[in-house]
């Protein structure tokens, strides 16, 4: 069965990191799931301003 997920790898300053896990931990999610919810929060964000962002799947 074929993952849908892709992988990227994030270089970030060590200090964000540390904090970002600190916010993940208390919100119960981690720190991949935390760094999830913001992206998927910044894209709707986008869309409500400037409409619908088109996907490769949408075209």
């Amino acid at each position: 069965m074929k993952e849908h997920l892709a992988r990227y790898t994030l270089r970030i300053d060590s200090s964000l990191l540390d904090k970002l896990g600190y916010i993940a931990e208390y919100e119960g999610r981690t720190k991949n799931r935390e760094i999830e919810q913001l992206i998927k929060k910044r894209i709707a964000e986008f869309e409500k301003e400037f409409g619908e962002i088109k996907s490769k799947e949408n075209l």
